[in-house]
């Protein structure tokens, strides 16, 4: 082959090659967003299409700032590690702002407050409080509070660690585990279709929800603040707490 078809060869393969590659960032009217959207009734699918609080609120925030959304579907357990490496701009999936998360992304002002609770089926009368879980097995969502909470408090806990949210609730609803920790607002919803199980009275904690971001997206973070004090202020915000948790 002649130099001349070996570099055109070659020049070929760096623009298909750059061309298949991911874009390092959207375009500047767009914001990517991250969600496991398996979490009702912050995040789920119904009829093949993402609904819930935090899916309405994110598209009401963009909207607000004259941006679009690019969602992007993932695992709660990589929400973190993706958005660090730059997958996408903001990870929105009802996530605790805890100290340790703080440590590798910022967060927005928190939009909602939440905390862990025990789910368990209505007619287990060996659950009565938190304090009854030593010994039980306690279901749980991987990369999520859940599973360190029950680890520092609850050592004599047998955990089974699932990926999904629908998961955690399907193994204490056939009885093949005893009960599940997750978020307060997925256990009252999950518990409100399913008349065989119950929330306990005296939850595990408090916590406030927010959006993630990476910690070099201080524009975009102030950006969200500033059109989340809008919708607070006009009335959005409101809105859609009562149309999805309810009159507070």
């Amino acid at each position: 082959m002649k130099l001349t078809q070996i570099l055109s060869a070659l020049a070929l393969a760096v623009v298909v090659s750059v061309a298949a590659a991911p874009a390092a960032r959207a375009a500047d009217d767009t914001i990517r967003v991250a969600t496991d959207a398996t979490f009702p009734p912050l995040e789920f699918v119904k009829d093949g299409k993402r609904t819930g609080f935090d899916i309405e609120l994110i598209e009401a925030l963009a909207k607000t700032m004259g941006k679009k959304v690019q969602w992007v579907d993932i695992d709660f357990k990589g929400l973190i590690p993706g958005l660090i490496a730059n997958r996408f701009d903001v990870a929105a999936s009802g996530i605790y702002m805890t100290d340790e998360r703080r440590k590798v992304v910022d967060f927005t002002d928190p939009y909602y407050k939440g905390g862990l609770v025990v789910l368990v089926r209505k007619n287990d009368t060996s659950i009565k409080t938190p304090a009854d879980l030593d010994g039980k097995k306690v279901t749980v969502q991987v990369g999520t509070k859940s599973v360190a909470f029950l680890k520092d408090n609850f050592p004599k806990v047998q955990r089974v660690e699932v990926e999904k949210n629908q998961e955690m609730f399907d193994l204490v609803n056939i009885g093949r585990a005893d009960a599940a920790v997750t978020g307060r607002p997925a256990a009252v919803e999950y518990a409100k279709v399913q008349p065989n199980v119950r929330v306990l009275d005296k939850g595990l904690t408090t916590e406030l929800y927010g959006f993630a971001l990476r910690k070099d997206e201080t524009a975009l973070t102030a950006q969200m603040n500033k059109a989340l004090q809008t919708l607070r202020a006009n009335g959005t915000y409101d809105a859609l707490a009562t149309k999805w948790f309810g009159k507070q």
